[in-house]
């Protein structure tokens, strides 16, 4: 199955390209941003030696669907989507922190409380918790954007002004749309019979000062979904939650010996293996979007992409 993992354009009046660990993002002319969604898979920080079939396209859609449902509340980058993996937008000065809000006890918070911390990124977490459980109110978590091959790390709102990352006037904004973007986005889960536990959003500015969320938005690659239906007697009983998110892949590294530390080696991911993350990535997609998932052509995919990208600059 032809994926894209790398891509190597050169359009009209480019200035640059940024490689993430999954988005490709080409400058042109200091106005606008092409980012293109891989296939490449990252996990604790590490992108995974194969690309996922599909997965870029399922992104890179999921996410425009949701800044369209949320462009009432909080205004987004996003100008066209002239290609399934591709978004072409206004260009933004990124904040330098990844804005984490969590509604329940998971993933990361967890296995710190488990570790018997109680104070997350200057948070405080009430005791007698148990892994997913939902907090009284949903908590804010922040990260450092990490630049290419480093970790993000947990950081506080006071360290965020104090290092003047982020200056207070703007930091405020910044919460607020947090908020109100998790809100909308557990209303949105709730229809598809989903509880959004977990996510994160990312801000930049515009050349005019104006604060918009940007990069991607309600995937499973940037939050954790539960199935509503029979979360509490799963809590009750001690059980795991049935989840829609990247989880899955982080579960199946750890029991093959891999959290993404030094001296630790990449297991093998065999084709079928592949094949099963790819479908379930199409399961998350149908799962978050209520609608079925149509896959694009990939036979000439870095073409197909190349094309339509060329196309939308010229017109």
């Amino acid at each position: 199955m032809n994926t894209i993992v790398d891509t190597n354009y050169n359009f009209p009046n480019q200035k640059s390209v940024y490689k993430g660990k999954v988005r490709e993002v080409y400058n042109i002319n200091d106005n606008l941003l092409v980012m293109i969604a891989t296939d490449r898979l990252s996990a604790f920080d590490v992108v995974m030696p194969k690309g996922i079939p599909f997965k870029g396209q399922i992104l890179n859609q999921i996410a425009a669907k949701m800044m369209k449902a949320t462009e009432d509340l909080v205004p987004n980058w996003l100008i066209a989507t002239p290609d399934p993996n591709v978004a072409v937008g206004h260009l933004c000065d990124p904040f330098k922190v990844e804005m984490v809000i969590r509604g329940y006890l998971s993933g990361h918070a967890s296995r710190e409380y488990k570790a018997g911390k109680r104070i997350l990124c200057g948070v405080t977490m009430p005791d007698g918790m148990k892994e997913n459980d939902k907090f009284p109110e949903p908590i804010i978590t922040p990260s450092t954007k990490a630049d290419n091959g480093e970790h993000d790390e947990d950081i506080s709102r006071e360290e965020i002004l104090a290092n003047g990352i982020v200056n207070e006037e703007d930091y405020l904004v910044l919460e607020e749309y947090t908020h109100k973007l998790f809100q909308r986005g557990t209303e949105i889960a709730a229809e598809q019979g989903l509880i959004l536990v977990d996510t994160k959003y990312e801000f930049g500015k515009t050349k005019d000062g104006k604060i918009v969320l940007i990069d991607e938005i309600h995937t499973p690659d940037s939050s954790r979904y539960f199935y509503a239906e029979g979360y509490a007697e799963r809590q009750q009983n001690d059980e795991p939650q049935k989840q829609l998110s990247k989880e899955f892949v982080r579960q199946w590294l750890i029991s093959n010996g891999f959290q993404g530390k030094e001296g630790q080696q990449i297991p093998e991911m065999t084709d079928e293996y592949i094949h099963s993350v790819s479908e379930r990535y199409i399961e998350l997609y149908e799962n978050i979007t209520g609608v079925s998932f149509i896959k694009a052509d990939v036979s000439e995919v870095e073409k197909r992409i190349e094309k339509n990208i060329l196309e939308y600059l010229q017109a």
